[in-house]
């Protein structure tokens, strides 16, 4: 029987290198951990304003100023105007750049695909609905600090 002490040290063990991998991603696109972070959520949300992105992330709107800035002189990300509300601005992600990012996590793609070709349907949806659980449980932490 698997304890549950030993599921925290193995999400702890995931979330270690998980971290480092990434480390080693941005630190080739020169992307800092934070500005990574931003990009991931605006790619994976679609275009939002700086202060939803702010309010998503935690982030204090100056804070986000700078990223956004970093990750728009980057060409990662584009600035306009709302076509709902000219006084507001959307960002959205480029995609010129995402082959760069693509693929110096296809290692870990490949890997992710093989270990979960040897799990059934079933699996693989009890394995999602776990870590859909995990990460709404991270973001709730994250929320309360």
């Amino acid at each position: 029987m698997v304890s549950i002490p030993s599921i925290h040290d193995a999400l702890r063990a995931l979330t270690a290198q998980v971290s480092l991998l990434n480390q080693q991603v941005g630190g080739r696109l020169d992307l800092r951990p934070v500005d990574r972070d931003c990009l991931y959520l605006i790619s994976r949300h679609g275009p939002m304003t700086p202060s939803a992105l702010a309010k998503l992330t935690g982030l204090h709107p100056a804070t986000m100023t700078g990223v956004l800035d970093r990750l728009e002189k980057s060409g990662w990300i584009a600035r306009e105007r709302d076509p709902q509300d000219r006084r507001a601005v959307l960002i959205r992600p480029l995609g010129d750049r995402v082959p760069e990012i693509s693929s110096l996590y296809a290692g870990m793609t490949r890997a992710i695909d093989g270990i979960c070709d040897d799990y059934s349907p079933e699996e693989r949806a009890l394995i999602l609905d776990f870590l859909t659980k995990i990460t709404d449980a991270a973001s709730t932490a994250k929320d309360s600090l």
